[in-house]
């Protein structure tokens, strides 16, 4: 009799215990008679549609359970796999799908707030995950997600993709082998165009297509107060973490990869704002985060605004659906959307997903890199070889990538507004920091944005303890409650760091 049925998920205590009784289900037994791994999607928007066209031409997988809070999404998406769709069952539930035993891989692309439990439930159920970016939406139950699949012994890859191409793992390799000497700064870039998403008057309704108890899952089940539930959550705290972490994450995982650091950096330090336009969302448009590693710092650039007020928008931006207008955005030494490194002897950029160049201090291309996204058939290769070390994105670099995203938003939300004088006086010791604020300054002046009528926000500087996820210091009291957050009956993430 399987154990995960849809009332044992809604009993809190289960989800704590739920491991042991893992151990009876192997993953030779969890195969299909065929071999073929079979595979579910979670999550039917934006990244799940390239998980299904990422799937379909890995061979050996079987597509064979579709699950989506939107009936709409959900049917649409069936109908749209023709012939192959035949078999597929779908779920509105996710509780539902996981007890089947028919089921050996779960793929979740869903909003932020529900990675953490979503996978922890699926490893809990048997079920070997592939997660989205970030794979927490706060620190603490990323941590629990990473305990759950250590003792499950479950495959979880995190969807940070830049970490698959061979380009890439080369560049990393070659500047951690001193080719360019020291590090000097590693930086992160989203200059990605987000127009508003508008201003509602009041609580809007919600289609009667969608579960909006289970879209909601752990976050509060409050009136929808924006145009549109999809993909807009990514701007709401209470759902999202802004750019910080959706775009960011990638930036700031390859940042810190080249650092080499493995752990959570000693301060954090954040300035931005929501600016430009007045709408429903209030996360920043425009942000500068920096982590103090010992290495060296990283520093991480969010701008939203077009280079310069009117720019030409152009076709439809956003990951996966549109989550704004595309524009004539500024760049950094060719980069929009990606990383530069500076090292004592040079500089390496990287433009895209795949692809990098090391330059001398001349300006001189010295080496190019080259590769290509693999990270879901690293994924099933994994599954299938059980060698949880190969993975391109193990669960606990994705993690730890996710924490920094964290970080900076808990020092923004803490953080009051000051005027241009004072901001630059509070940085002054901080010469990476503020050289970035100066270009963000010249940036918003272009967009028209009055710094002294509509000021940035001056975040908290936080102290992370040595070795730990938790802060210390000027600030622990207020910044500790934020590592995690109440969660609503029964979607409760569980504390596994004290179960056994």
């Amino acid at each position: 009799m399987n154990p995960f049925t849809r009332r044992t998920f809604l009993q809190a205590s289960a989800l704590v215990s739920a491991g042991a009784a893992l151990s009876a289900r192997s993953w030779a037994q969890a195969k299909g008679a065929n071999g073929d791994l079979r595979v579910a999607v979670v999550g039917l928007n934006g990244r799940g549609k390239s998980h299904l066209a990422s799937l379909a031409r890995i061979s050996g997988v079987r597509l064979v359970a579709l699950c989506d809070v939107d009936s709409n999404v959900l049917e649409r998406t069936k109908a749209g796999l023709g012939e192959k769709g035949a078999g597929v069952k779908t779920y509105v539930d996710l509780r539902d799908l996981l007890a089947s035993p028919d089921i050996d891989v779960v793929t979740i692309a869903t909003p932020n707030h529900l990675h953490a439990l979503q996978a922890i439930w699926a490893v809990q159920a048997g079920k070997d995950v592939y997660v989205e970016k970030p794979v927490s939406h706060n620190i603490w139950e990323g941590r629990q997600l990473v305990s759950a699949a250590v003792k499950s012994g479950r495959v979880v890859q995190c969807g940070t993709q830049i970490r698959s191409g061979a380009g890439l793992q080369e560049a990393v390799a070659w500047v951690q082998a001193g080719n360019l000497g020291k590090i000097t700064a590693s930086r992160g870039f989203c200059y990605k165009r987000r127009d508003t998403i508008g201003k509602t008057s009041g609580p809007q309704t919600v289609s009667a297509t969608v579960n909006y108890d289970l879209w909601c899952g752990p976050a509060p089940k409050a009136d929808l107060l924006r145009q549109r539930l999809h993909y807009d959550w990514h701007w709401l705290h209470v759902t999202g973490n802004g750019d910080v972490g959706n775009q960011g994450i990638h930036q700031m995982d390859v940042a810190r990869w080249f650092l080499g650091e493995a752990g959570l950096p000693r301060q954090t330090l954040s300035i931005g704002g929501r600016l430009g336009y007045i709408d429903d969302a209030d996360t920043p448009n425009t942000q500068v985060v920096i982590h103090d590693y010992r290495t060296a710092p990283l520093i991480f650039e969010v701008r939203g605004l077009p280079a310069k007020a009117g720019a030409a928008a152009e076709g439809a931006g956003g990951d996966g659906d549109g989550g704004g207008r595309r524009g004539v955005m500024d760049n950094y030494r060719g980069v929009g959307v990606g990383n530069v490194v500076d090292c004592e002897g040079g500089s390496v950029v990287v433009p895209s997903y795949t692809s990098a160049t090391a330059y001398d201090l001349a300006g001189k291309v010295v080496k190019e890199f080259k590769g290509s996204d693999r990270h879901m058939q690293n994924f099933i290769d994994v599954v299938r070889s059980r060698k949880i070390a190969d993975l391109y994105g193990p669960i606990q670099e994705g993690h730890l990538s996710s924490a920094l995203c964290h970080l900076g938003n808990i020092s923004h939300i803490l953080g009051k507004a000051a005027v241009p004088a004072i901001l630059r006086e509070k940085i002054k010791g901080n010469a990476p920091l503020a050289e970035a604020f100066g270009r963000m300054s010249e940036h918003l002046a272009k967009n028209g944005v009055d710094l002294v009528k509509t000021p940035l926000t001056v975040g908290v500087p936080l102290t992370v303890a040595p070795g730990k996820e938790q802060f210390t210091g000027e600030f622990s009291r207020e910044a500790n409650p934020l590592l995690t957050r109440q969660y609503r009956a029964p979607f409760v993430v569980p504390d596994l760091s004290r179960s056994a």
